[in-house]
């Protein structure tokens, strides 16, 4: 019996909204040692961006991500400024 191949995965462009938010998390993985974690973070924020989801402070919370080496609010403090600057770009 055989296993059918993964499914395929589509990436996003560089210049993608999608992507600035997933580098920006990654940015911060000494931060967030789970690469999960980074994703589903990452989507959280993606959301806040598009206008629904919560803002970082918030997001760190109720997505329960692993912070180690910093605060929950450095780190919050941290996401705000980079994902500010990705909204004044989106403007």
């Amino acid at each position: 019996m055989g296993t059918l191949p993964p499914p395929a995965t589509k990436h996003f462009p560089d210049d993608s909204t999608e992507k600035k938010v997933y580098k920006v998390v990654d940015k911060f993985r000494e931060y967030l040692p789970i690469e999960n974690d980074r994703n589903r973070l990452g989507f959280a924020l993606f959301k806040y961006i598009t206008g629904e989801g919560d803002e970082p402070g918030i997001t760190l919370k109720s997505t329960k991500v692993k912070i180690e080496g910093i605060s929950t609010q450095e780190l919050a403090n941290k996401l705000t400024i980079e994902i500010n600057i990705i909204k004044d770009e989106l403007k």
